[in-house]
């Protein structure tokens, strides 16, 4: 939260906890560099689990290159545009304000409910991820009752954690990422004596399938944005921020070519045999059953922390909309613990509800609405660059009006790209889910006219609007 200041065009913000404050937010800690790097790791990646199909899809050759080449027409343009964007703007509502500074409150909104509801999807893949590596184990755990108390038991336990508070969060995220990536590098070096670089360069352009092949890119190495709903809480954002976004972009890529590079040059290559939870059958004939239990547990926990930094994301975007005067006030009150009550509960609820769809095309339809959410971030960001040159920006990309439309230009083009390998299915799921966010806001705004709800903006935000202008 902030105090509103003036100058010469800028915004400033500074922290709350002094005289007139209505919420002292001092006595919670801030999350620093190092547990935001590793939730910026989860919010995108969460290690190498999930990038199989990539060779399945096209060979070692055109993964390798693809996991090289993606981030940087894709990944780093979204962390600059976050760097830049959430240190302009460091409060919980994140890219929902930035897109309401550009465009207006209503395509803030609109921004809001398709990476809300983006969000809840994706993580209600999570819980049944992890019963899926547990069922070979425990069989129960494959279907019927038995499973279902499973996903409810794991469902909770995981939202109690983000309950408790964000640092909790990162602390365990650090935990869970370093476990996710060890077996890896010792996997690595078992697999030195063994690796035959010639099997990197296999590739058949006949027999590639380009729509799993950019799907699983583009699936593992976005959401880079996400991180910036968490601005608020977040120690010295202005500096913190673009650091760890740095190091979690290096992070995040290291993760997916080194095990990939293992993978494919230690062991002869079947794309076919290359799908989802084939590493573990590569840790199995590098190092043995020990090692393929290590993999798999990783692969265990590593959706653990997937599903609390997405969750932390989503309940306090929820809080920050809020704050904003777009969702009822009591979106905006906060647990003991400082975290976003009623977000997460909301939040929670929409996992437990999609855990029994089926996923297929329900994570396809999630794809398309954060690739409609996505356009709509980089015409805000243009846009404020080209209106508002002089405006003060703590982190600014280093180019100018029209190096910012170039830097967008190819991510436009690869949103484009990846919407035309839409299914007519998950096109209509899709829209229709945008229906109903377009129907969302004039009802929200019917219930504030006739007083049904509460509704306040937080008077320590600055009026964005009065500022700019």
């Amino acid at each position: 939260m902030s105090h509103e200041m003036e100058s010469n065009g800028s915004i400033e913000y500074v922290a709350l906890g002094g005289e007139g404050s209505s919420v002292n937010l001092e006595k919670f800690q801030k999350v620093p560099i190092i547990p935001l790097i590793f939730l910026i790791f989860y919010e995108v990646s969460g290690g190498p689990f999930g990038v199989e199909d990539t060779v399945r899809a096209a060979g070692p050759l055109l993964a390798l290159i693809g996991f090289l080449v993606f981030p940087f027409i894709w990944s780093v343009p979204e962390a600059l545009i976050t760097a830049e964007m959430g240190t302009m703007f460091p409060e919980n509502g994140g890219y929902v304000v930035w897109v309401s500074s550009a465009l207006g409150p209503y395509w803030g909104f609109q921004l809001g409910w398709m990476k809300w509801l983006s969000g809840v999807i994706d993580n209600a893949l999570y819980p049944v991820l992890f019963l899926d590596y547990l069922k070979s184990a425990i069989p129960a755990l494959e279907s019927g009752f038995p499973r279902i108390i499973a996903v409810l038991i794991l469902t909770l336990a995981l939202t109690y954690m983000n309950y408790r508070g964000l640092t909790i969060v990162g602390w365990i995220a650090i935990f869970l990422g370093i476990f996710s990536l060890l077996p890896f590098m010792v996997m690595g070096v078992i697999a030195v004596p063994r690796l035959k670089p010639r099997r990197w360069i296999m590739v058949d352009l006949k027999n590639v399938n380009w729509g799993l092949y950019l799907n699983t890119l583009f699936w593992n190495l976005n959401y880079w944005d996400s991180i910036s709903t968490l601005a608020g809480e977040v120690d010295d954002p202005e500096k913190t921020l673009p650091r760890a976004l740095f190091y979690a972009v290096l992070l995040v890529v290291f993760g997916y070519l080194f095990p990939l590079l293992i993978g494919t040059g230690a062991v002869p290559v079947n794309p076919e045999l290359w799908s989802d939870g084939y590493f573990s059958d590569v840790a199995r004939s590098i190092g043995g059953v020990w090692l393929r239990i290590w993999v798999q547990a990783a692969s265990a926990l590593s959706n653990m922390g997937m599903f609390m930094a997405e969750m932390s994301s989503d309940s306090f975007q929820l809080l920050g909309m809020a704050e904003r005067g777009m969702l009822p006030e009591f979106f905006a009150k906060r647990s003991s613990f400082g975290t976003p009550l009623i977000g997460i509960l909301f939040s929670a609820s929409g996992v437990i509800l999609l855990s029994w769809l089926s996923f297929q095309e329900i994570v396809a339809a999630e794809n398309f609405l954060y690739c409609f959410g996505m356009l709509m971030e980089l015409v805000a960001f243009v846009k404020l660059r080209m209106k508002f040159p002089t405006l003060n920006r703590p982190y600014k990309v280093p180019v100018g009006s029209k190096g910012a439309i170039l830097m967008c230009l190819v991510p436009s083009l690869l949103i484009f790209v990846v919407l035309a390998f839409t299914t007519f299915k998950v096109f209509v799921i899709s829209i229709s889910a945008v229906m109903v966010g377009l129907v969302l806001r004039p009802c929200l705004k019917y219930v504030e006219h006739k007083r049904w709800l509460e509704f306040s903006v937080n008077s320590d935000l600055p009026d964005i609007q009065t500022t700019l202008h």
